[in-house]
Parts: C-alpha cells; sequence; structure tokens
C-alpha cells in the first residue's frame, strides 16, 4: 500500500546552523528507504512565501498569493512509500530527520482504478 508522509516543521529551521547536519540525516534517510524499496518519490517544496492558492467561488477562480493559513508549521516536503501496513510506515515516518523537531503526517493514498 501506498502512504504520503507530509512533512511539517518551522520554516525558520531551514536558516538554522543545523541546516547542513539536517541535510546529511534527509540523505542517509533517504538512500535507506530507497534500498530498502519503499521510496516511491519525494521532494522538498519552495518557502511558503512561493505559494499561491486557489480558491473557487461562484464559478469563478480566486488566487492568493501566499499559503492556505498562517500556522507555525509549514508544509516543507514529503516522501511516496510503499509499506505494507500502516505500522510500517508509521516505523518508516518515525525516521524522518523533522519528526524530532516537527510532525509527519501519515496518509495512505486512495488508489483510483
Amino acid at each position: 500500500m501506498q502512504y504520503l508522509l507530509l512533512i511539517y516543521e518551522n520554516e525558520a529551521n531551514r536558516q538554522s546552523a543545523d541546516q547542513s547536519k539536517m541535510m546529511e540525516e534527509y540523505g542517509k534517510f533517504t538512500k535507506s528507504i530507497i534500498e530498502t524499496g519503499n521510496f516511491k518519490a519525494g521532494d522538498a517544496l519552495q518557502p511558503t512565501s512561493t505559494a499561491t492558492t486557489v480558491r473557487v467561488k461562484d464559478g469563478k477562480a480566486m488566487t492568493t498569493h501566499g499559503p492556505f493559513a498562517e500556522t507555525r508549521e509549514a508544509l516543507l516536503g514529503y516522501y511516496l512509500i510503499d509499506a505494507k501496513d500502516l505500522d510500517q510506515a508509521l516505523g518508516i515516518a518515525a525516521r524522518v530527520p523533522s519528526a524530532k523537531i516537527g510532525s509527519i503526517e501519515v496518509r495512505p493514498i486512495m488508489g483510483y482504478k
């Protein structure tokens, strides 16, 4: 089954002195899930300041620059993984480096066939 691991963290952490250490941890983590066959896709996202939000009201699309909501933690990246079940997906999510300073939301993928 596929799961999406959504990585939430305070965006200010990207500017911290520990960023290079965190990126090294991400490199090791990503390599490990590639080697085990769990990795399907994953990337970091550009800063929330680059986001554009689209809403449709009365049939008309309206855009707003910036993220959907102001929050302490922002969606900074994701992994799409294969896991045999939710327990394995949660175990993988617990190893994502940002889990130590942010949160990882684990969501099963609803497959359309």
